[in-house]
């Protein structure tokens, strides 16, 4: 992270972030094309310092230093294609307003090939006489009240941009190259190293009439930036780890409406391993659940929601997304009293039974409208009684979260479109159509979902097909989806107690030896009631959604071994090949018992590391894993 603690020439640790990391692609998208490549190039190259590598991705081509105080994974490059995308839209709604029309190459011809294979004969030639005299009129109305922004170009009435931890600058170069409508671009990294690379990057780029580079604490830029003429219209924030330090500045240093692109990569803390890390980075606990990548989303919009209600704002998310290892959410910022007064309402607490998995939520506020007025009161409750109805076992308490829709659908629409009608605009077209078509099909107004895997193996029965339970639901008249956060995701408006339902229906033609079931265990108890809903199977045609059956790529299988996160980056590339090795050695170390004490040998001795163990050669723990480790770093 952004500390002044560290020396000026040791890297930014959180430099070494999302940029830095690694994200899945789909099999089809793994071998490079000629608009993406990373290749090794000579040190005598012109420009390069010995040992440098050139790494090409979407127009960008970017000097990486040696050794690994900067590491780049391709994997990650999803993540970057998608916020180019999102950002491409908001510039066309925002720049809309100034007088100033966006140009994106290859739209255009686009929508002229799209309507020549739609039409036949006479059709099509109408169709193409229409969009000459649509293009015509366009071209009068550029001439008559808009200004034309193309990539990069300087727009003085286009969006300011700050990535707050920048490393390399790869991404802030790619803004540049391929984003049009910018007036400039801030490159920020407390690291030395790392903005004097920046800087080159931005000049082997030829983009440093856009791109600026920055040497500075990311919070105090921020901090600096608050006065409504000097706010930025788009801030990037991609840290290793969380993001909670940047948080307070990041809503405040944000123009009016403008765009906020936050990850976090701490998912094992957001994810429910340690609630009470998660609250005090969030203000939210985290609780261990099926549903833990959605609940992860909702954590993070809670506590931006709560930073920016303190300065009379609110936030409306567009797009937020639970991507492999990290979650990456794009929300919009404005200001407003009366809207902030919404903001108990639009929280909730919540239940999770234990046993049964069973979810219930209790919002934190409650509104109430008296013709043009709204009154405001606490929320009443519990919605649950001492134990679960359903299993008899007791629930934990999460939250608060965000219990309102964490999509603009009109938004996401928008971005879908463009990404589909210009599929080589990114190497990962493909998946981002397949992730954005499956938000699309979500269900908005319910927050968390279940899994079906998770509801048939509490009974110990085997599984519906999701062709089969969907329909279940459909014909018991309620609504059901599937969400991108998981893929045996059951998002419905349905109770629980109808899913047990299904569930009883689906055990009584395929039993389960209930002799052997505990008669404390939640399946004893579910299974001991007899259904009150008669549920249909027959495979309903609604019950499949559009994107499965256009087989887009929504899940994928991972591209490699150890393709998730990496190791903080350090100056003088200290990562060595020792740490797959040690990745290996404590894999599993909990699932697997030490009954032998020889067996502890094999573990190193973290007294000896410190200089303070005083056992010497009678120490039951390897000093001499410490000692190699030592050697082979000098």
């Amino acid at each position: 992270m952004d500390s002044k603690k560290e020396a000026e020439d040791s890297l930014d640790t959180s430099s070494a972030g999302a940029d830095s990391t690694s994200t899945a692609l789909p099999e089809e998208e793994k071998q490079p094309s000629s608009s993406t490549e990373s290749c090794q190039t000579s040190s005598t190259e012109a420009g390069l310092l010995p040992g440098e590598t050139v790494v090409r991705e979407g127009k960008a081509a970017i000097l990486f230093p040696s050794a690994n105080e900067v590491f780049y994974n391709p994997v990650q490059e999803f993540n970057r294609d998608l916020t180019c995308a999102v950002i491409t839209e908001y510039a066309r709604e925002q720049l809309a307003q100034r007088g100033v029309r966006i140009l994106i190459p290859g739209e255009k011809d686009r929508v002229v090939v799209r309507l020549s294979e739609e039409k036949n004969g006479r059709e099509e030639e109408d169709a193409s006489e229409q969009t000459g005299n649509e293009r015509q009129m366009e071209e009068e109305g550029d001439k008559k009240e808009f200004i034309t922004a193309s990539v990069g170009e300087r727009c003085e009435q286009g969006l300011r941009v700050l990535e707050g931890l920048a490393a390399s600058g790869l991404r802030s170069v790619r803004f540049a190259l391929e984003l049009p409508g910018l007036k400039s671009i801030t490159a920020n990294d407390y690291s030395a190293k790392a903005a004097a690379l920046i800087a080159r990057n931005a000049q082997h780029n030829n983009v440093s009439h856009i791109l600026q580079a920055s040497q500075r604490d990311a919070s105090m830029v921020m901090y600096e930036a608050r006065g409504r003429k000097e706010r930025y219209d788009v801030i990037d924030l991609d840290p290793y780890g969380s993001p909670s330090p940047f948080l307070d500045a990041a809503v405040q240093a944000v123009s009016e409406g403008g765009l906020l692109c936050i990850t976090c990569t701490d998912m094992a803390v957001m994810a429910g391993n340690s609630g009470e890390t998660c609250y005090s980075k969030y203000g939210s606990v985290s609780i261990k659940s099926k549903y833990c990548h959605e609940m992860a989303l909702r954590i993070i919009l809670h506590s931006l929601d709560q930073r920016a209600a303190v300065y009379q704002r609110y936030i409306e998310p567009l797009l937020s997304v639970s991507v492999d290892f990290y979650i990456r959410v794009f929300v919009r910022v404005k200001t407003g009293q009366v809207v902030v007064k919404n903001s108990a309402s639009k929280q909730a607490l919540l239940y999770n039974c234990v046993g049964c998995g069973a979810f219930h939520l209790q919002r934190m506020g409650k509104k109430m409208s008296k013709g043009q007025h709204m009154k405001y009161s606490a929320a009443t409750g519990p919605p649950v009684g001492p134990s679960c109805e359903h299993c008899g076992q007791r629930h934990q308490l999460g939250g608060p979260i965000w219990a309102e829709p964490i999509h603009d659908i009109t938004f996401v629409q928008k971005v879908l479109s463009a990404v589909s009608g210009n599929p080589t605009r990114f190497k990962t077209s493909k998946r981002i159509e397949g992730v954005l078509s499956m938000v699309t099909e979500e269900l908005q107004d319910i927050p968390l979902y279940y899994v079906l895997d998770h509801l048939s193996s509490t009974v110990h029965c085997n599984t519906p097909s999701m062709l089969q339970f969907r329909s279940a639901l459909l014909h018991a008249g309620y609504r059901v989806s599937l969400s991108h956060a998981c893929k045996n995701a059951v998002k419905t408006d349905a109770p629980a107690e109808v899913l047990w339902d299904i569930i009883r229906c689906w055990e009584k033609t395929n039993p389960v030896k209930r002799e052997r079931l505990s008669e404390t265990s939640p399946a004893h108890h579910i299974l001991s009631k007899e259904p009150t809903l008669q549920a249909c199977f027959e495979i309903r045609e609604d019950a499949n959604p559009q994107s499965r059956k256009r087989h887009l790529t929504r899940f994928q299988e991972n591209p490699q071994a150890n393709w998730g996160p990496k190791a903080r980056a350090k100056a003088g590339g200290r990562i060595s090949s020792e740490l797959e090795d040690k990745r290996k050695q404590f894999q599993g170390k909990r699932k697997k018992p030490i009954t032998d004490s020889s067996q502890l040998k094999t573990f190193p001795c973290k007294k000896f590391r410190k200089g303070t163990c005083t056992y010497g050669d009678k120490c039951c723990y390897s000093h001499e894993l410490e000692k190699e480790t030592e050697e082979k770093m000098d």
